[in-house]
């Protein structure tokens, strides 16, 4: 019975189980915010995030073993860092300040934040190993352009939530560009640091990760996000931007992979 269970639940399928259940929250947030009404898709961002979380952390755990535990520290604590000194100081991302809308808080950066960091962080590694194999600078900056290109579509959606403001506005849809340069920076910072300790370690960090899992969870974020920005939340700017800036690795990744 026990080898039964085994040989059922193996990594690949508690992934996949996950994987399912992180979609099925995502296409609910605009049910649920349909029905409850306005604020109440707080809930469904949450679930997804950590539903999404689960997805990226088994995969990773499944390849990576005991390093999982560096990267679901690190990740996190250093993005919430950058969040704090950027909503203090403006220094990388530009003058901007989180709303009490998003709880729990810690040092007013609201806990979800640097879960998303988590989430989104080793998918887009994967998209740079696929991309650039064997290549370890041309993978941070394919990696750290992969996770800005996501901002494209979030940023617009928090700010009409209101989940933060910015203080000034920008050229990107009331967003400065400097956010963005702030965001490449960040990441391709701790995408470095992670690959040079796994390095240190003996761990080959963008050969390691299970590239096919999370490759499908940037591929799905790319296009949840343009279904729910386009069609439900009528932010279709954004929509288009976004579609087009995350496709641009998409598109990458169908040359590479041969589809």
């Amino acid at each position: 019975m026990v080898s039964l269970v085994s040989s059922i639940w193996t990594p690949a399928t508690i992934v996949s189980v996950l994987a399912g259940f992180w979609v099925l929250v995502m296409i609910s947030v605009p049910i649920i915010r349909w029905v409850a009404g306005a604020g109440a898709e707080r809930v469904g961002i949450a679930s997804g995030v950590f539903a999404q979380v689960a997805v990226v952390l088994v995969a990773l755990a499944s390849t990576l073993g005991w390093f999982t535990l560096v990267v679901v520290v690190l990740i996190p604590v250093l993005g919430w860092a950058s969040e704090v000194l950027g909503s203090k100081t403006g220094i990388p991302f530009g003058d901007y300040h989180y709303t009490d809308v998003l709880q729990p808080q810690v040092a007013h950066v609201p806990v979800l934040i640097p879960l998303a960091w988590l989430m989104m962080m080793p998918p887009a590694w994967a998209v740079a190993a696929v991309v650039a194999p064997d290549m370890p600078l041309a993978q941070w900056a394919i990696a750290a352009a992969a996770f800005t290109a996501w901002d494209v579509y979030l940023d617009p959606l928090m700010v009409r939530w209101d989940f933060w403001r910015w203080k000034r506005g920008g050229a990107y849809l009331g967003i400065p560009l400097v956010n963005y340069v702030g965001w490449f920076i960040v990441a391709f910072a701790i995408t470095a640091v992670l690959s040079l300790i796994a390095g240190a370690f003996g761990i080959a960090l963008f050969d390691g990760i299970p590239h096919a899992p999370l490759v499908l969870v940037f591929l799905v974020t790319w296009l949840l996000q343009f279904v729910g920005q386009f069609v439900f939340w009528n932010l279709r700017a954004s929509a288009l931007a976004g579609f087009v800036a995350m496709g641009l690795f998409a598109a990458a990744l169908i040359v590479r992979l041969g589809w």
